[in-house]
């Protein structure tokens, strides 16, 4: 009995390990570099409108000027990972991207922060989509849904943490001694990034023909535009959630941003390991129907109580979405296509954001935030009936793995 129990033992499958030397520096790094970027979205609205008398129509146009140049320059970067050494591109978009920081501290203008934004989002896409085909080699296979949805969780924790940090110390010491820390955290993920082994990939024949395929996953577009409706929100939330705040009475308002990171923790560290059980389109249903109510409720409710919980609610959802749509998309690309999936999973991000921050402030400023959060609401219900009805049958159509 004893030696069938040991053959059987045998027979069983060794889980892979996700949490090794390389993973963990590479959630490291990419903490740090997001901490960084993350430090200057929720101030730099608050010191254009405060400092500068900025309106919220053209910090609007501020904001999404970066955004823009992701969307122009992202495409480029999935084909330049997918064809050049990944490492390198990444430690060369993050020197980059800490350096423009120096720019901040002669921004005195509309027009020197929309072109200093707009650089510093290309250095930031080549950061971004190199990062995340680093990590998404790094990751093994079997447990790739999951070692996403850990990776991308340090983003968002520092898309939330970053803002509550950011406010505290813009009240306290001003916006240049920000940035001053947005440099020493970016000068700390390059150091940390020289220590990642990436592995080595065989060399190609020759270098793949420029084709719309090898800058943007073609097959994915339906759930590009899925995803349009989906980002839209974030945008909104990363630029007027703390003037929002600030205009209903909260005082520390940056307070929602720790809430929308506990939401994000919760689900995000959890929801990859049932998307790689085979529960990918329950968990996208889920998330949807979380960011929705979440978004009527901040837009509703005016508490303080009501403004934390609406937070924890829309962190859980997106939380919950992140590492299930990356997903879709990563398992629609062949692994030569990886930095391409990549690109035009961020992509979406980056024009649905534009997108928000714009029509956002246009909203803001003619029917109010609370309008502004309504129609968001309305977006990511569309969103919902659009991805079962649509997106959900293009992808089991066009599934690899």
């Amino acid at each position: 009995m004893f030696s069938i129990f040991a053959r059987n033992c045998k027979k069983m499958p060794t889980k892979e390990k996700l949490w090794n030397r390389n993973f963990i520096i590479a959630c490291i790094a990419n903490f740090l570099v997001a901490c960084s970027f993350n430090l200057l979205m929720p101030t730099i609205p608050i010191y254009l409108s405060e400092e500068l008398g900025v309106p919220h129509s053209k910090i609007g146009i501020v904001l999404s000027s970066y955004a823009i140049a992701l969307l122009l320059v992202r495409p480029f970067c999935g084909y330049w990972v997918d064809v050049y050494a990944r490492k390198p591109l990444f430690l060369l978009g993050i020197t980059l991207f800490i350096g423009t920081f120096i720019g901040y501290y002669f921004a005195f203008t509309v027009l020197f922060f929309v072109i200093l934004r707009f650089i510093h989002g290309m250095f930031w896409a080549l950061s971004t989509v190199s990062a995340n085909t680093v990590a998404i080699d790094i990751i093994p296979a079997s447990r790739r849904a999951e070692g996403i949805g850990y990776f991308g969780v340090n983003t968002n924790i520092a898309m939330a943490i970053a803002p509550f940090v950011a406010v505290n110390i813009y009240d306290a010491h001003g916006f240049h001694f920000l940035i001053s820390c947005a440099l020493v955290m970016g000068l700390l993920s390059i150091l940390v990034v020289i220590f990642i082994k990436v592995p080595i990939r065989e060399k190609l024949d020759k270098t793949p023909p420029l084709s719309l395929d090898r800058f943007f996953l073609v097959k994915g577009f339906p759930v590009f535009i899925n995803q349009l409706f989906l980002s839209f929100g974030w945008g909104t939330l990363i630029a007027f959630a703390v003037l929002y705040g600030k205009e209903t009475g909260i005082q520390n308002s940056g307070v929602f941003f720790l809430f929308l990171a506990g939401g994000i923790v919760l689900s995000r560290v959890t929801s990859g390991k049932f998307v790689d059980k085979g529960y990918l389109h329950k968990v996208m249903v889920i998330a949807l129907l979380l960011i929705s109510i979440g978004f009527v409720s901040f837009a509703l409710f005016h508490s303080i109580y009501a403004f934390c919980v609406s937070a924890f609610i829309i962190g859980i959802g997106y939380g919950t979405l992140f590492p299930a749509l990356q997903t879709i998309y990563i398992n629609m690309a062949p692994g030569s296509k990886r930095g391409t999936a990549n690109s035009t999973y961020l992509t979406g991000f980056d024009l649905g954001i534009g997108i928000g921050m714009l029509l956002g402030a246009y909203l803001g400023d003619h029917w109010g935030f609370s309008a502004m959060y309504l129609t968001t609401a309305g977006f990511c219900l569309i969103a919902l009936i659009y991805y079962w009805a649509i997106s959900r049958k293009v992808f089991e159509r066009n599934r690899l793995r």
